[in-house]
């Protein structure tokens, strides 16, 4: 009988065996310097601190580029000049373990909260960054023309530019924080979460030591108009849109859906509220397909446009289930982590009529004084049977609202939890 070969066995994670990670992460901890920073970088694998690496679903990407060559594989990022382009906090949620538990408030700052670490060796990344910049929306323009807008050549320009602040999210996820939101075990989750991708992250078995994890998704995108430093002062009028992903409306105009046209007004009441001394959020997070994914969606597209009898609102959601299994899996308990970042604990006017996003928020603590619908006029043709099939299946709520042009001021109504 022949020698067997010996078998050259690979250790499925990206761990060293026993090391234990230099710095420690204390979720919730006020002091930065106790906080300490996630360091998800490949450049010294005993430091690393965290399951997973930076840049969310661009990960892989960044694994290509090195494994085809074209990226050292101990780059150190050059950070200079680099540091946020307006101050965002720190507000007392940043300590407040419950309050945040998918991204790292302190993120944006990084390079200068942890300078200390740095300056020991320690190769982390902002997992936030902040900017200013101008954005022109053909809509914008025609709510100037209609006088719905006034220019006022700072926030507004005649042309249709606009100033904000906006700022890319990547997901951190803190485990513990995770499972409580959802109401599950640390251990389902993590168990879950590794089995439900195939094993991709070894270490969420391995590694229970390890309570924080990058997820490889999309983050989110948030825009400002007015003074960002207001939205924490719960007396100055503060106008949220929370929008998630739809790219055939939002970018290529596709009629089938209201995605585009209630993101347009949703800045539109941004701009107008910031001009009136308030302020105005648009949070975008990338959710496609109410996280089912644009593959799906199309499928689904098509089933809902052949069946027997055509498109209806009755048989929408379940043209949906029988594609996807589930109506929707956007689950927005995470979502309003990013406001709790902004500091924000009222919310005057919530342009939006999705009782998902609306319970989230009032539960997480945020007050929601008044829900602004979409005017009528803005629903496309082809987009009635999904309005119908929602409000059929309560997705809506009609409470206190605005009036239809979205024109009414605040009642001050406050909204049960």
């Amino acid at each position: 009988m022949a020698d067997k070969k010996p078998v050259n066995h690979i250790r499925l994670t990206s761990h060293p065996d026993g090391d234990t990670p230099g710095v420690a992460i204390r979720w919730g901890e006020s002091d930065p310097l106790r906080r300490g920073p996630v360091v998800a970088t490949l450049t010294e694998p005993a430091h690393r601190n965290v399951i997973g690496t930076h840049a969310g679903s661009y990960a892989v990407y960044r694994a290509l580029a090195v494994a085809a060559g074209m990226l050292p594989q101990d780059h150190r990022a050059d950070l200079k000049d680099t540091s946020p382009a307006a101050e965002i906090g720190p507000h007392p949620s940043w300590n407040d373990s419950e309050r945040i538990v998918s991204l790292d408030p302190w993120g944006a700052v990084a390079p200068q909260a942890f300078r200390s670490y740095a300056d020991q060796g320690i190769d982390f990344r902002p997992t936030i960054a902040v900017t200013r910049a101008h954005i022109n929306l053909p809509e914008l323009r025609d709510a100037v023309e209609a006088g719905r807008l006034t220019p006022d050549g700072d926030l507004l320009t005649a042309n249709g530019d606009i100033k904000v602040v906006k700022a890319a999210v990547d997901p951190v996820w803190h485990l513990p924080g995770i499972a409580r939101r959802f109401g599950m075990t640390e251990s389902a989750l993590r168990r879950g979460l590794f089995e439900h991708t195939g094993g991709m992250f070894p270490e969420l078995i391995t590694r229970p030591d390890l309570h924080v994890f990058l997820p490889p998704i999309g983050g989110l995108t948030l825009y400002a108009f007015g003074d960002v430093a207001s939205v924490s002062n719960r007396d100055i009028p503060l106008a949220v849109r929370v929008h998630d992903e739809c790219n055939g409306s939002d970018v290529f105009g596709s009629d089938i859906c209201t995605c585009r046209p209630y993101l347009a007004h949703g800045i539109e009441e941004c701009v107008r509220t910031a001009q009136a001394g308030g302020a105005g959020i648009i949070v975008y997070l990338r959710k496609e397909g109410r996280a089912l994914g644009e593959v799906t969606k199309f499928l689904v597209y098509n089933a809902r446009k052949r069946q027997e009898g055509g498109d209806s609102a009755a048989t929408y959601f379940q043209r949906t289930e029988c594609v996807a299994g589930v109506q929707d899996m956007r689950f927005q308990e995470l979502m309003p982590d990013v406001l709790h970042w902004l500091g924000i604990t009222r919310i005057h006017r919530f342009v939006s009529m999705s009782d998902m996003k609306h319970d989230a928020i009032v539960r997480s603590g945020i007050e929601i004084l008044e829900r602004v619908p979409i005017p009528e006029g803005l629903i496309p043709a082809d987009a009635k049977v999904e309005m119908e099939a929602k409000k059929a299946a309560g997705y809506f709520t009609k409470g206190p609202v605005a009036d239809a042009d979205g024109l009414a001021q605040v009642k001050g109504r406050e909204l049960d939890a």
